[in-house]
């Protein structure tokens, strides 16, 4: 009889299981819905845009291959000033951002694009930006390896299009304004952008725009740095909300049309670990000076400024040399 009792106990624990089991899958079909199609998406979209670079796997500053599940690691987002999707104009915008996995912290540093500096294979000195004319992704990477003699490990490549397209799909992007200006837009058309002074959501033009005004800047390539730096924060903000999940099918297809990354679906997956920090995003900027060498302009780094730099991007990744 005990047995009987027994074996009775095991069947309703065993249909309790299914019954919870069932359940739980209905509720991953309908809730999560959503995300499995994102992910899906996600998964395609990373496949389209990837490109290796001619480097390999990994900078030949690491021994073996980083991996962003486990390991601290760099990324350098390039902006491109190109609307026909080749990605093969001089970098508007450029950004290193570091990520260090135990503190779960971010870095970012814009790179000022008029900086003067020593391009690997050139014989003089000259702007970052060209870098990428020269020899692009990968002299443009080797080029800031050797300004902060650390590894870059990945990079991330879009133009003004993907940006415009992507901060319009988050539903915009909120920023504080300086001051009042007037600025181009997209299709380089003089003053039709006006940016009021004070807390403004920004849509994709008016974001490009707001990076993109140096100028009317008192401070110049600083200013534009520091907007840019705004800007990038906002858009990992909305793009690491689920509230703007909606969105990501716009920006997928914006982004397979108008980006290249050397980051796997599995990359962007270990990323995630980091939305906890989001709102704790460490800005640092570069010192340095105008200058005018042979009649051309530049901004000339401060020796000073570059080494601490150097110091704080290995102390973030915990490379020993």
């Amino acid at each position: 009889m005990t047995q009987v009792r027994t074996r009775r106990r095991k069947r309703r624990k065993k249909n309790i299981l299914r019954i919870v089991m069932f359940v739980s899958l209905l509720f991953l079909l309908g809730f999560g819905g959503a995300v499995s199609y994102f992910v899906y998406q996600l998964s395609n979209v990373t496949a389209n845009t990837q490109l290796e670079l001619e480097r390999g796997e990994k900078s030949e500053r690491r021994e073996v291959a980083v991996d962003p599940a486990k390991d601290n690691i760099s990324v350098l987002i390039l902006g491109v000033d190109d609307r026909d999707g080749d990605l093969r104009g001089r970098t508007d915008a450029m950004l290193l951002a570091t990520f260090n996995k135990d503190l779960g912290t971010i870095n970012l540093l814009n790179i000022p694009r008029d900086s003067y500096v020593e391009i690997p294979g050139r014989i003089n000195p000259d702007k970052i930006n060209h870098a990428h004319s020269f020899g692009g992704l990968d002299l443009t990477i080797e080029t800031v390896e050797h300004l902060f003699d650390i590894p870059v490990d990945y990079f991330v490549k879009l133009n003004f299009v993907a940006f415009v397209e992507i901060i319009d799909a988050l539903g915009g992007v909120e920023v504080e304004v300086p001051f009042t200006f007037t600025e181009m837009d997209s299709q380089n058309n003089k003053e039709a952008i006006t940016l009021y002074e004070g807390t403004q959501t920004l849509n994709g033009e008016e974001a490009l725009a707001f990076t993109r005004m140096r100028k009317k800047d008192p401070r110049g390539d600083l200013g534009r740095g520091e907007r840019q730096q705004e800007v990038i924060k906002g858009i990992i903000s909305k793009g690491a909300s689920l509230s703007s999940i909606t969105s990501y099918g716009d920006v997928m297809q914006s982004v397979e049309d108008h980006m290249t990354t050397n980051l796997s679906f599995g990359n962007l997956i270990a990323l995630h670990s980091y939305a906890s920090g989001l709102n704790d995003i460490q800005s640092l900027s570069l010192a340095g000076s105008d200058a005018r060498i042979n009649g051309v302009y530049y901004y000339q780094l401060h020796d000073e400024s570059v080494n601490e730099l150097s110091d704080i991007f290995k102390t973030h990744l915990e490379i020993t040399n």
